[in-house]
């Protein structure tokens, strides 16, 4: 559930048997295969339906989808509102928005942060990726711009972003799964009051969250979210809107507004998989009732 949103139901060739790539071995360029990661086992499957790109399943889950010659190509709908909704905010022809400063709590293929490099080139992003094999894999598959416009940090992301500085980060992106939801320490008051400190004034915190049709989650994390950031907005399409089936959506926050920037609606209604965008007012109303979530009572 956490990963559905491709353009269309398409699928590449299942793998046969499992790579196994010695240890230090160079990784040149995407072969598919299923191999083994650090937490468990990866796919990586060629689109028959575009020559130039890959699927990525991890443990079973579909995971990012890259297009080798279109670092602008995103495939997945989710992802595509959240490239719109952050460029919304900061339009990549405005020279201030340059050196944008991005975190990526989650890294899969990379497929946002491959795509924000090239709509701002002078961008610093860190992608935070538990599995460092994965991330290994990744750098050879998919020829990642380097560091320091992209680095890749093999960490937990809540405890790497509890050791970033306050006011560093211009947008982070929480898009990190276990199974069908998102680890629930990354979903927290206490996490999210984290994530506000590493944003720089007028800052973006941007979450993909995956729900069933009751959407309990959805709700709660709405809640959390509003109860952390002033300003807050939900994109999604209507279906998953009104509790009809399992998807996601994209919820985020902010210490300024969002305004309405009709050429976002338009974009967004404008995508294989229309979404509307929900102000604060409706993100709050969608929210009342739910519990937020607090950590754990320490032992």
């Amino acid at each position: 559930m956490a990963k559905r949103g491709r353009s269309a139901n398409r699928a590449g060739r299942p793998a046969a048997g499992v790579v196994e790539v010695p240890k230090g071995a160079v990784v040149n360029g995407p072969a598919e295969g299923v191999y083994y990661i650090d937490t468990g086992d990866c796919e990586l499957i060629a689109d028959q339906d575009n020559s130039t790109g890959w699927l990525l399943k991890i443990n079973g889950v579909m995971s990012s989808h890259i297009d080798l010659a279109d670092p602008l190509f995103l495939d997945f709908e989710y992802m595509r509102w959240m490239a719109a909704l952050i460029e919304s905010r900061w339009p990549p022809s405005d020279v201030s928005a340059a050196k944008l400063r991005g975190l990526h709590l989650g890294g899969g293929a990379c497929s946002l942060a491959r795509y924000f490099s090239a709509a701002y080139p002078d961008a610093r992003q860190v992608v935070v990726e538990l599995d460092g094999k994965l991330a290994e894999y990744v750098r050879g598959w998919f020829d990642l711009p380097k560091a320091p416009l992209l680095r890749i940090r093999v960490g937990e992301a809540r405890a790497v972003t509890e050791t970033l500085t306050e006011h560093t980060r211009d947008f982070i992106i929480r898009d990190v799964f276990a199974g069908a939801f998102t680890p629930r320490p990354l979903t927290t008051a206490e996490f999210n009051q984290h994530a506000k400190r590493v944003l720089a004034p007028g800052g973006l915190y941007v979450a993909n969250s995956g729900d069933a049709p009751d959407l309990k989650n959805a709700r709660e994390d709405a809640a959390t979210i509003a109860a952390a950031f002033k300003h807050t907005v939900i994109i999604a399409d209507p279906a998953m809107l009104k509790g009809r089936r399992y998807g996601n959506m994209v919820m985020a926050g902010s210490d300024v507004p969002f305004g309405d920037d009709p050429q976002l609606r338009r974009r967004l209604l404008g995508g294989a998989v229309p979404a509307h965008l929900w102000d604060d007012d409706q993100v709050r109303a969608f929210a009342a009732g739910a519990p937020v979530r607090h950590d754990a009572p320490a032992p």
